[in-house]
């Protein structure tokens, strides 16, 4: 169809090699949609006849659920559509549906529904695993966990800081993508190939019709520019990192060694041969497709970055990535969330390894600096205690005294004092005296719980206002389609 100007079509090889039609069934109904926005502006702006309109939009509405012949010979789902088009409405009207646009502007208009769509549906399904979240803390604001630098045990912790905390880094995440909306939804359309045209159409009409916020208003920009594409895919790359962390440590913490969880049967997969072993492959999937979604933004970023200002065909590659990258993501999140759900929590083993580290040594160094210590050298103290426990092969608390007066060797520090805190110093009362705002003492955690509850309840208000303005949008246009046809 858009072969005039050359003498000869293309040979079997190189359409496969140029086509994105399998690729573009993502898009297909959106291009639907869009083609009969345009059509409608076309009409109410008098450059086409109402037959002219009723044709090509009962035409584009018969094809909403209608299968695709990705074999047809077509480039792309553009031109199968309005081939389709002016088949069903003849050359005379059909073949005006494509008036004052271009492929240009139509493709990445396609691609701008489908990423706004795809963003709502990933901070919808971000909220309900923040929320996952939310819901277990309330459940282990008393379950006692060590807490981890380098992979060492550091301090005593609550399950639920833990839990909430990853609440936190996909709260960012959620208002990452909200925000990032803002700049997807502006509408491209009727931008032209890249200059504009000289017919006088209404982009702001179109535009509205389709729930956009606004227009690109720079044609170039509009049609050639993809940096909204690279923002998206960067933003879906840091969700996906955070839930490859937070994948890693069920991963860890399920093993045998660790025994904090247990991962439900559904998210787990079995030896082909060891029948004891239950695998986290759910899990080691989520980290393995965190690399190709990195993969995917590395690709975007590297095919945008070498072209010139304009449209190039290269920008047809990008499309699989953005598809691949939303699919994997909304998946993941769906997955972490029943993951989070349904694992069983073993609460003695937590405590158990908590209790059995020297997890108090800093609690002693902070009581020691409230009796007016340098913390140097309570520090100091602590660590001495800590090597002494270390080498005897037993708690702190069950120093002796000869041992807790080694500890303040050098210091003006009174052994009886040091032998006191240590006797009321424990995993337990390390918690209750946790008082910083964030930290993870009891007290902490019911106002952070309360807090981020609410943070959701208001998150999941301005999800609703932003979908129902879309669906509002095209309900309104359907209702214009109808009257026409």
């Amino acid at each position: 169809m858009y072969r005039s100007r050359l003498g000869t079509d293309l040979s079997n090889i190189t359409l496969d090699y140029v086509s994105s039609i399998n690729d573009d069934s993502e898009i297909a109904l959106y291009d639907i949609i869009g083609s009969q926005a345009h059509t409608i502006m076309l009409f109410q702006n008098k450059i086409i006849t109402k037959n002219d309109a009723k044709k090509i939009l009962s035409s584009l509405e018969n094809m909403k659920n209608e299968k695709f012949d990705t074999s047809s010979g077509a480039e792309d789902i553009h031109e199968l559509i309005e081939s389709l088009v002016i088949k069903k409405a003849g050359m005379a009207s059909g073949g005006k549906m494509h008036t004052a646009r271009s492929r240009n502007d139509q493709v990445v208009l396609d691609i701008r529904m489908k990423i706004r769509d795809d963003i709502n549906i990933m901070c919808n399904c971000l909220l309900d695993t923040i929320e996952s979240l939310v819901s277990v803390s309330q459940n282990h604001q008393k379950t006692i966990m060590p807490f981890y630098t380098h992979l060492q045990q550091a301090q005593a912790g609550l399950f639920s800081h833990y839990l909430l905390a990853q609440a936190d880094i996909l709260s960012r995440d959620f208002q990452r993508l909200f925000e990032t909306f803002k700049r997807i939804n502006q509408s491209p359309l009727g931008a032209g190939p890249i200059g504009g045209t000289s017919i006088t159409i209404d982009r702001h009409s179109t535009a509205k019709m389709l729930g956009f916020d606004g227009v690109v208003e720079n044609s170039i920009d509009a049609t050639s520019t993809r940096d909204f594409v690279a923002e998206y895919v960067a933003m879906v790359s840091i969700l996906m990192t955070n839930l490859s962390r937070i994948s890693e440590d069920f991963i860890i913490w399920s093993t045998s060694e660790f025994s904090f969880i247990e991962l439900s049967d559904e998210f787990t997969s079995p030896s082909s041969v060891m029948p004891q072993k239950k695998n986290p492959d759910i899990l080691e999937l989520t980290r393995g497709k965190t690399a190709e979604i990195i993969g995917n933004l590395t690709a975007i970023l590297s095919t945008i970055k070498g072209l010139a200002s304009g449209y190039g065909r290269d920008l047809q590659q990008i499309k699989s990535s953005i598809w691949s990258t939303s699919k994997i993501s909304i998946s993941a999140l769906l997955i972490i969330k029943s993951i989070v759900l349904t694992m069983k929590v073993n609460t003695k083993q937590m405590k158990k390894v908590t209790e059995s580290s020297n997890l108090i040594a800093l609690d002693i160094a902070e009581k020691l600096v409230q009796e007016g210590i340098p913390f140097r050298v309570t520090h100091k103290i602590s660590g001495v205690l800590v090597q002494l426990a270390h080498n005897s092969k037993k708690p702190i608390s069950k120093l002796t005294v000869l041992e807790i007066k080694k500890s303040v060797e050098g210091t003006s520090v009174d052994p009886k004092i040091v032998s006191e805190i240590i006797s009321t110093t424990s995993v337990v009362s390390s918690l209750k005296d946790r008082k910083s705002f964030g930290s993870s003492g009891y007290d902490e955690q019911k106002r952070m719980i309360s807090d981020r509850t609410q943070k959701i309840s208001i998150w999941r208000s301005n999800m609703s206002e932003r979908d129902n303005k879309i669906k509002s949008s095209i309900d309104e246009l359907q209702k214009l389609v109808d009257e026409i046809i």
